[in-house]
């Protein structure tokens, strides 16, 4: 039975990965941490959820629990992630990252985790977002040097980093299809007099609101045709299984940086 580690247990993603583990058969959940100011702080981990009581409360460290964590999912904000490599590191322990937003340094500290430990992170854990990303890169394979390319993607209101990590990396496996540097490449917002479209460039158009689960298209516009490639998720147990599915992967792996397509060998 593999032991799972939660950190950011009362966080929307948090919640659901306890349903998916307690669903999953061969997992069990080990330990479920939230921040020590949390008003959830030693609150019943399944009430938490929605799934009836398990008798396992939340704690404030992942070496708190009533059992060691195999593996750690960890779906927090990006200010909380060093912290948990850290522990990470401390107790030789794999971790599953689905954190976004990170800056250069984050990036970096994750780079320098998987020197020491397994490392899964992707900015999706969906299979279906997972199978887009091979797909767009086909897609830009053939035309890419004719079509215009637009990124276009919607999220709930509470959503706080933009564009989303799924929208940034299906750019980037557009850029590294077509050899362009997504950094001077991308366009991020068009506002007043733009001038007319550069056509190596690479389009973000962000939606915010309500409680959309997650919509990405990646728009390949040609004269006279265009294509549209699209995934929308409804749920988001679908992020939560996926993110279970890297843990069990990952669980007797060596150290390294790996990603969802190694998990699902695309």
């Amino acid at each position: 039975m593999l032991q799972i580690g939660i950190t950011g247990a009362n966080g929307r993603m948090g919640r659901v990965l306890i349903e998916a583990i307690d669903h999953e058969p061969d997992t069990e959940l080990a330990v479920a941490t939230v921040r020590p100011s949390s008003s959830m702080l030693g609150v019943d981990i399944g009430e938490l959820a929605g799934i009836g009581r398990r008798d396992l409360r939340t704690h404030s460290d992942l070496s708190h629990g009533a059992k060691s964590p195999q593996v750690v999912i960890d779906f927090t904000l990006p200010g909380a992630l060093a912290a948990n490599l850290q522990w990470c590191i401390a107790h030789n322990t794999p971790i599953v990252v689905g954190t976004t937003g990170l800056d250069p340094k984050q990036l970096e500290n994750l780079r320098e985790a998987a020197n020491s430990i397994p490392v899964v992170f992707a900015a999706n854990y969906s299979v279906g977002v997972n199978i887009l990303l091979n797909l767009v890169r086909q897609a830009a394979a053939v035309l890419g040097e004719s079509a215009d390319i637009e990124i276009i993607e919607a999220h709930h209101r509470f959503k706080r980093d933009a564009p989303s990590g799924t929208a940034l990396a299906i750019g980037q496996a557009i850029a590294d299809k077509l050899g362009r540097d997504l950094d001077s490449h991308a366009v991020y917002g068009r506002e007043g007099e733009t001038g007319e479209r550069a056509h190596d460039t690479i389009g973000f158009a962000t939606v915010r609101g309500g409680d959309v689960v997650g919509e990405h298209t990646a728009l390949f516009a040609d004269i006279g045709e265009r294509l549209e490639l699209t995934h929308k998720a409804s749920s988001r147990l679908t992020f939560a299984k996926g993110a279970v599915r890297a843990a069990k992967w990952i669980a007797e792996k060596p150290p390294g940086l790996y990603s969802m397509q190694d998990v699902l060998g695309l």
